[in-house]
């Protein structure tokens, strides 16, 4: 299965309570903190309301 990395690039400083949660969901916090979480509808649903505070890169799986 893809995997997906997740860097938080912007700071949920005055955003909307949900795109905070979703943010801390995600397992980011911080600008420039990042995690790699697996590509699936869930994922993308969240990654879609903080479209504009992270940046997504997909990775390949080495199997």
């Amino acid at each position: 299965m893809n995997k997906l990395k997740v860097t938080q690039i912007k700071s949920v400083i005055k955003r909307k309570e949900n795109q905070k949660r979703t943010i801390e969901a995600l397992g980011l916090g911080r600008p420039n903190y990042f995690n790699i979480l697996p590509d699936n509808q869930q994922i993308r649903g969240m990654l879609d309301i903080v479209k504009h505070l992270v940046k997504v890169e997909p990775i390949q799986d080495e199997n």
